[in-house]
């Protein structure tokens, strides 16, 4: 008789859950326990848009000291004013991410973080960069880099909008980093809020697509 194939992560439990990143089966503690943390698990596994969707469920506010530039003031009307500059980011960010398979919401939030500090000094008649040392959120960190001139040069006038200041453009950084945050579950290599971004702009739409993001 043939015996049932033991999970090839912990060696003891039986494999009853195939998992798509390893492409072979491994038991249900492994998956939840390794998942997004020692596995970088696919987006579209239905193992990992389940957890999703229990963790939103169950998903409390951010505690004050995890909440991001915890002495930057966001007023939502700023948000509502330059509503399609924050969706042009997005934008950026899903390209990108089409780009890059690799990124993942960590790698997100560093290049946000690092531009933010970009646009915080320029608010303050200053400039300097620190972009992220690692490769692919520094790669992202140009792309949006490179987005945020071109809006300044001619995308705003294009849509119709007015210009934003680069003290503005920082608090909509900030925006996307505690937004981002609160739709993604901390795990190193989760792309809960990139996913997240994906349904908000689906490629077959982008072009087209009316500002969705979520303003408090």
């Amino acid at each position: 008789m043939r015996q049932p194939a033991v999970c090839p992560i912990c060696g003891k439990r039986r494999a009853e859950r195939f998992c798509p990143a390893k492409g072979e089966s491994i038991c249900a503690v492994c998956c939840a326990t390794e998942r997004e943390k020692t596995i970088d698990c696919p987006s579209g596994c239905p193992h990992v848009i389940a957890a999703h969707r229990w963790e939103e469920d169950r998903r409390k506010p951010p505690a004050e000291s995890e909440i991001a530039f915890p002495d930057v003031s966001v007023p939502p009307d700023l948000i509502h004013e330059h509503r399609a500059l924050v969706t042009g980011i997005s934008l950026a960010i899903v390209d990108r991410a089409a780009e890059e398979p690799a990124l993942v919401d960590a790698d997100l939030f560093a290049a946000l973080s690092a531009l933010a500090e970009t646009y915080r000094t320029l608010g303050a008649g200053l400039y300097y960069e620190n972009p992220p040392a690692a490769a692919i959120p520094h790669a992202l960190y140009s792309a949006l880099g490179k987005y945020l001139q071109e809006w300044r040069e001619k995308g705003a006038a294009e849509a119709r909008v007015p210009p934003a200041r680069d003290a503005d453009v920082f608090r909509l950084l900030v925006f996307l980093v505690r937004f981002g945050r609160t739709r993604s579950n901390g795990r190193p290599r989760t792309r809960g809020f990139l996913d997240f971004l994906r349904t908000q702009f689906p490629a077959a739409q982008r072009a087209a697509e009316a500002p969705r993001i979520i303003t408090p």
